[in-house]
Formats: structure tokens, sequence, C-alpha cells
């Protein structure tokens, strides 16, 4: 008999956990949005916002720990976005 010695670490725990939250908080968006009373649509909205911040805090743990980098943005694609959204804004 083989014993499963295969473990997550802190890394793959987290990553796992990152990526159960962006699924969470998919779900909640879609029940918000399909809700029927404002008081349940009440209800999902602040679930869904303490799932983000959930969220949030794994990213920037990942992040503190270097497992989770971001590539920084070029300021020329940031202005050209910026313009292409306050085009279709105004137009």
């Amino acid at each position: 008999m083989q014993i499963n010695t295969n473990q997550f670490g802190d890394r793959e725990m987290m990553d796992d956990a990152l990526c159960s939250q962006k699924f969470i908080t998919d779900g909640y968006n879609t029940y918000a949005n399909e809700c029927a009373t404002p008081v349940l649509k009440t209800d999902f909205m602040n679930i869904l916002n303490e799932e983000h911040q959930i969220q949030h805090e794994i990213f920037l743990e990942m992040q503190k720990r270097g497992w989770y980098q971001m590539e920084a943005a070029d300021q020329n694609k940031i202005t050209q976005a910026k313009q292409k959204y306050l085009a279709q804004q105004n137009g």
C-alpha cells in the first residue's frame, strides 16, 4: 500500500483559497444581479463585499510573500485606456 505524501504547502493553500474566493464572488455577483427584492439584494451585496474583502486580504498576503507578482502598467497604456473609456462615456 502506497501512502500519498503529496501535501499542500502554504503557497498552494493560499493559491487555492484565492481561487476559491474568486469563484465565490462570481456566484454572489450573479445572485445579487438576479434578486427580486431590494432587501435580498442588499443582503447579497453585503455578503459580496465581505467576500471581496477576504479575497483582497489573501491577495495582499500572497503579494507580501512574493507569490503573486504584478507587472507595473505602462503609463502610455493607462492613458490610452483612460481616453478610450472617456470617449465611450461621452460618445
